[in-house]
């Protein structure tokens, strides 16, 4: 089961998109990252600066918000941007073809709570919130053990303002 293994606050896009990009560098096949939250809170913003960190800066990355799916090949991994909004019964989920993105790409799904209880367990969610300023995000990360050696392991390598909680 998914424990919180970290809460920190992110001070603008900007950062959040520097925090993106640290965790799209520790992107493996077939993990599964789950973005959660409400609109405006964060999610497509993580999601494009970790394609554009591994697929390149220049890359188009359009919200998969009416193809539900967008799929980037970089030099190393492939990576899914799934957008689960219009997802109105979970059985669509077998039609997307997730399945096999689990088993060999690292897939990144927004609206993750659409697809029920399709999702893999070992996956890590992160969940966007709003905070007392119009720009900043709180994030609460959720994990296994190993999410959270690696998530752990990432903060830290982000710098000292980040290897521990951060409200």
């Amino acid at each position: 089961m998914n424990r919180l293994i970290a809460e920190l606050v992110t001070r603008g896009e900007a950062e959040t998109a520097a925090l993106a990009r640290r965790f799209a560098a520790d992107f493996r096949p077939g993990d599964v990252i789950c973005l959660s939250g409400d609109l405006g809170s964060g999610k497509s913003v993580f999601a494009r600066a970790a394609i554009r960190s591994r697929a390149g800066s220049d890359i188009d990355v359009p919200s998969p918000t009416f193809t539900l799916v967008q799929s980037y090949q970089t030099p190393a991994l492939e990576i899914w941007h799934v957008d689960l909004y219009r997802v109105n019964d979970a059985a669509e989920i077998i039609e997307l073809g997730l399945e096999d993105a689990f088993e060999h790409a690292a897939t990144m799904i927004e609206w993750p709570e659409r697809a029920g209880r399709r999702l893999p367990g070992g996956r890590l969610e992160i969940r966007f919130g709003f905070c007392h300023s119009v720009t900043h995000r709180a994030l609460a990360l959720h994990g296994n053990a190993d999410w959270e050696r690696r998530v752990q392991r990432i903060l830290k390598e982000c710098g000292p303002e980040w290897d521990q909680d951060r409200r």
